[in-house]
């Protein structure tokens, strides 16, 4: 297979290069440093794979995606990037990326990754994963009260409310209402769900809720 890798640091690309060199399956690998020279050599040479990384200077390695895709190119793309905003993530996949993997991944990663890819399957770096779940989960529990933030933890450790309302000093009739609440805010059509939402989040920082 030939791969090319696009990125403006040579440094960069030698390293990719290097790990490439490893792979018995890749025959060739070629380098751009800007959108002129990818396009001019996936046109040429038509690589099974370009890595791309989404800065490429002051261009947007999306470019590439976009204007190679305009012209029916059978090239897969994995975006190899060090940037985890949830913006660039949703432009890469918008643009109908292959795959999407961050530049502090190890080097089996990365082959791991390339061949994922090229088998047709979509790969995404598992710390993109981890980032977008935590991302979102933070966002939706500012929108919560500290007393409901207090009784979302109590549900996710799958309390009744009578066993909430004596834990946390309150009546069970207010504990009914901040349950309401938090379902509403966070979009949930029953406390199952928010018992689960809350397993989530404290898997992601190494621990867990059971839930009843």
């Amino acid at each position: 297979m030939n791969v090319l890798v696009v990125d403006d640091h040579p440094l960069v690309r030698k390293g990719i290069s290097t790990t490439l060199s490893c792979d018995e399956d890749i025959d060739v690998v070629m380098e751009a440093s800007c959108i002129d020279e990818a396009l001019s050599l996936i046109n040429s040479k038509k690589p099974n794979l370009a890595i791309v990384d989404l800065n490429l200077g002051k261009e947007d390695g999306l470019e590439i995606i976009k204007r190679s895709k305009v012209k029916g190119t059978t090239t897969k793309f994995l975006i190899f990037t060090s940037s985890v905003k949830k913006e660039d993530f949703i432009r890469s996949e918008e643009e109908g990326v292959d795959g999407y993997i961050l530049k502090d991944a190890f080097s089996e990663d990365i082959l791991y990754a390339i061949h994922i890819v090229l088998r047709g399957r979509k790969f995404i770096d598992p710390e993109i994963t981890k980032y977008q779940v935590e991302s979102t989960l933070s966002d939706s529990f500012t929108e919560l009260t500290p007393r409901e933030y207090d009784v979302l933890v109590e549900i996710g450790k799958g309390l009744s409310n009578g066993e909430i309302a004596n834990k946390l000093f309150i009546s069970e009739h207010t504990v009914k209402k901040h349950v309401s609440s938090i379902l509403l805010k966070l979009q949930l059509s029953h406390r199952t769900q928010a018992a689960l939402l809350v397993n989530q989040a404290v898997n992601l920082y190494g621990g867990m809720v059971c839930v009843k």
